[in-house]
């Protein structure tokens, strides 16, 4: 396996991701205008993605792994083009929202096997790197998304945003598809399709009900159900869709629940942030997005420092402190209306998330065999998708009582976080995770290269 065109593939495949959500951000006003669209359609051009690759990332976790992963990336990365490409061509908001919803299918399929492709090509003992670069890419995209979107929408108007996915779906997809895949096992895990349904149900009602207001409960009542009905599925089937050695292993299970407290917390704040910035500070858009500018330099910095924390402190003290420094800085946020108080509270949320972000995202994937290792992959994109409709939606909710205190419940989501990071491991124990420190690729993994 070539692990550079690998790691190369597994960057362009989270940023392609990244990028399309910030630019559409600032797409919006402009893509409202020119299809005359109302408030409530221009919410389900965001909507409709996030439903739709939430419900999905586990089950297309799943495929990568019978059927490889570099196939559902190449296959995920084309799609995911052909739809850009048709939202740019869309007649009307209706087009675009269906070709979102589309969109999302095939994000679902391409993120997990971006994990899922560096656990296969690289040993246990090395996967810190490769996540901290994959990671540093992601706070770069973040950073850039706005800036280019920005550029293209001014110049172009706001159907070039889309565009901007073509060239790399084509460029990273085709040879994903077209070099030749290792052979599948010749007994394969029957896929849980009943299990499937139950949770893409689950989750798409689950993120509705989050991303909409008010809060439908029908849509809450009909995720606890299908919920209900998924545990007692899994319990019971001979071949669960989640397989109990990932969901049941302790550390786990702490990595991704603090991955979602924590992506909470940072995009509930980044989302008031807005308002103190521009409404409370009267700062417009340009010079907010500079203001909160530490938090992208700081989350690239942390990432690609994380690997040699970790070899030194382990993920339990490197995940805590990460996690207690995000907590302070949303504090730090909620009481100052300074320039530099401002800046040093984005510096920690960077500091703090990017490190989370390596940690826990390798607890989660080193943990899995290869043969599974796309639902763990579908596992943390799970979190860092529905961790964030839950910040929002908790910031939206207490707005109404002020920034302050929003940002101080955001702060407390955080601290929640802290008592998981005990069961994570430390620099002697992370190699307990796994039971070899360099595995083969289990026949059916990702594509050869």
């Amino acid at each position: 396996m070539n692990r550079p065109w690998t790691l190369a593939s597994s960057v362009a495949g989270a940023v392609v991701v990244a990028l399309d959500g910030t630019v559409l951000t600032v797409a919006q006003p402009r893509l409202q205008g020119a299809l005359h669209a109302s408030f409530a359609e221009v919410q389900w051009t965001s909507t409709a993605y996030l439903v739709a690759v939430a419900s999905l990332l586990v089950f297309a976790g799943r495929l990568g792994d019978r059927y490889g992963q570099g196939r559902l990336f190449g296959l995920g990365m084309l799609g995911f083009g052909a739809a850009s490409a048709g939202i740019a061509l869309a007649p009307g908001v209706g087009w675009v929202i269906g070709l979102r919803a589309v969109q999302g299918v095939f994000g679902a399929l391409l993120q997990p096997a971006t994990l899922g492709m560096l656990r296969a090509a690289y040993p246990p003992d090395r996967l810190a790197s490769p996540l901290a670069v994959r990671t540093s890419a992601i706070g770069l995209a973040a950073a850039a998304g706005p800036l280019v979107g920005g550029a293209l929408v001014t110049g172009l108007g706001w159907r070039a945003v889309f565009l901007v996915n073509v060239l790399p779906a084509l460029a990273f997809g085709l040879p994903a598809l077209l070099r030749p895949g290792s052979r599948p096992a010749p007994a394969r895990t029957p896929l849980d399709l009943p299990g499937a349904v139950l949770l893409a149900v689950t989750l798409a009602c689950l993120v509705y009900a989050l991303t909409a207001r008010p809060v439908p409960g029908a849509a809450l009542g009909a995720a606890a159900l299908t919920a209900a009905a998924l545990v007692r599925r899994e319990r019971r089937t001979a071949s669960p869709l989640l397989p109990p050695e990932v969901i049941g292993c302790r550390a786990v299970g702490a990595a991704l629940g603090i991955l979602v407290a924590v992506s909470a917390s940072l995009f509930g704040t980044l989302f008031v942030a807005t308002y103190v910035l521009q409404r409370r500070l009267g700062l417009d858009p340009f010079h907010s997005a500079l203001c909160s500018l530490p938090l992208a330099v700081l989350m690239v910095l942390s990432a690609a420092l994380c690997p040699a924390l970790l070899r030194r402190c382990g993920a339990r003290a490197a995940t805590a402190g990460a996690t207690a420094a995000l907590a302070l800085g949303v504090l730090l946020l909620s009481r100052t209306v300074s320039v530099p108080g401002l800046a040093l509270g984005f510096a920690l949320l960077g500091a703090g998330f990017g490190t989370v972000m390596v940690a826990a995202t390798q607890v989660i994937v080193r943990g899995a065999e290869v043969t599974v290792a796309g639902v763990a992959g579908g596992l943390q994109q799970t979190a860092l998708n529905i961790g964030p409709a839950v910040g929002v939606a908790t910031a939206t909710a207490l707005l109404g009582a002020g920034t302050g205190t929003a940002l101080l419940a955001l702060a407390a989501a955080a601290v929640l976080a802290l008592p998981a990071a005990r069961a994570l491991p430390g620099p002697a124990g992370v190699a307990s995770l796994t039971p070899t420190p360099d595995e083969p690729v289990a026949a059916g993994g990702p594509a050869r290269r």
